[in-house]
Parts: C-alpha cells; sequence; structure tokens
C-alpha cells in the first residue's frame, strides 16, 4: 500500500512539471529573440489590406522610441501619425512612386526633427556637424522604431520620397522642424526578399 502512495505521487508530481515545462514552452514562443527582430526586419512594400493596427498599439510603438539616445537628452524628434482613413489617404498622395507601395499600410507616420538642439550648447554649434545632429538622433529614434515594430509583429517601410511642404501644411508643422521621412506601417503581405549585404571588410578596419 505504502508503495502504492508512493508511485501515484510520484506520477502527480511528473504531471505537474510536464505542465509547467508545458506552459513555460507555450509562453516563450510568443518572445522573438532581438537577433530574430535584426534578421526579419525587412523594408516592406506590399502589406495585407485585411490586418489593422490600433492606436493603443500605435503608442506603445512610439513609446519605445523615447528610450533611443539623443544628443544631451534633447530628444529632437517628433512623430506626426496619420491612422484615421482620411489622413492616411491624404499622406499616401504625398509619397511620390511609394504610393502604389503602401496603398495597404493601414498607418503612415511622419517622422521630424527640430533644429538648434542637438548639436548644440547654449544656442552655439558645437562642432562642424551642427544641425547633422539632428537627423542623426531622428535616425537612432527611427531604428528604434521599425526594430520595436517588428518585434511586435508589424513591418515598416521608410520613405524618403516625400511632399515636405504639404505634409506641413496636413500636420501644422512648426516652421522649426525639418521632416526626414515618412514610415509606413502594416502586415506584410508576403516574404520579402533579402538583399545581399556587403562583406564585413567592406565597411570595417580594424586598428
Amino acid at each position: 500500500m505504502k508503495m502504492k502512495k508512493v508511485m501515484i505521487f510520484a506520477a502527480l508530481t511528473a504531471m505537474v512539471t510536464m505542465t509547467g515545462c508545458s506552459e513555460k514552452k507555450e509562453a516563450s514562443k510568443d518572445v522573438v529573440s532581438f537577433d530574430e527582430v535584426l534578421t526579419t526586419r525587412r523594408s516592406v512594400r506590399s502589406y495585407d489590406a485585411s490586418k489593422k493596427i490600433s492606436e493603443t498599439e500605435v503608442r506603445e510603438l512610439l513609446t519605445a522610441t523615447q528610450e533611443a539616445p539623443s544628443w544631451a537628452n534633447q530628444q529632437p524628434t517628433k512623430y506626426y501619425v496619420a491612422i484615421s482613413k482620411e489622413k492616411v489617404s491624404a499622406v499616401q498622395n504625398m509619397v511620390g512612386g511609394n504610393k502604389e507601395r503602401i496603398k495597404d499600410a493601414p498607418v503612415l507616420i511622419v517622422s521630424t526633427y527640430e533644429r538648434g538642439k542637438s548639436g548644440f550648447f547654449q544656442g552655439n554649434q558645437t562642432n562642424e556637424v551642427g544641425d547633422g545632429w539632428g537627423a542623426y538622433d531622428n535616425g537612432l529614434s527611427n531604428c528604434y522604431l521599425i526594430l520595436k515594430a517588428r518585434a511586435m509583429g508589424f513591418d515598416t517601410l521608410i520613405m524618403g520620397m516625400r511632399d515636405a511642404d504639404e505634409l506641413r501644411k496636413l500636420f501644422d508643422i512648426p516652421e522649426n522642424e525639418t521632416i526626414m521621412a515618412v514610415i509606413s506601417l502594416g502586415y506584410r503581405a508576403g516574404e520579402p526578399n533579402r538583399p545581399e549585404r556587403r562583406p564585413l571588410d567592406d565597411i570595417v578596419k580594424f586598428f
């Protein structure tokens, strides 16, 4: 009888352990490694029109960009989000040849930076790069955006072809902000190709 109790206890313990392992495995399916984010991120030029993105999700995404470093923590980057059908449609007409490529993206984000902040100290340009540091910081912030987007299962395309004057009017963007890019946000409609990268020794020199 004692032996039976021991065997039953051992069996129950094994079942609990296996259940716990199974739950951990299920939970781990939702965790995306940083390497996966890097290797699966692509510039996506075709989106799934059936999938939408909520304002709550966009807020989570843009909150992550606030962790990006910037010159003396100036945080010069600003974002203007087109999420309503009216605004998305308007921005689609301001991205040149990319219009057809992003026609099914549910969200379009305009990225800008405030001039005279990064690269300056007490109003004076710190070095020859000047406001170029604002563009640098904007790029860092956008990098956080596209990587966080991929971690959330979204896809992006950074577009340099855009009508800055019309975007400024549409979103009432202040004159002291430089408009850098429009970034589409959505779900890929298919698997994009990975363009070849240059050999590492072409871009890195060790001394």
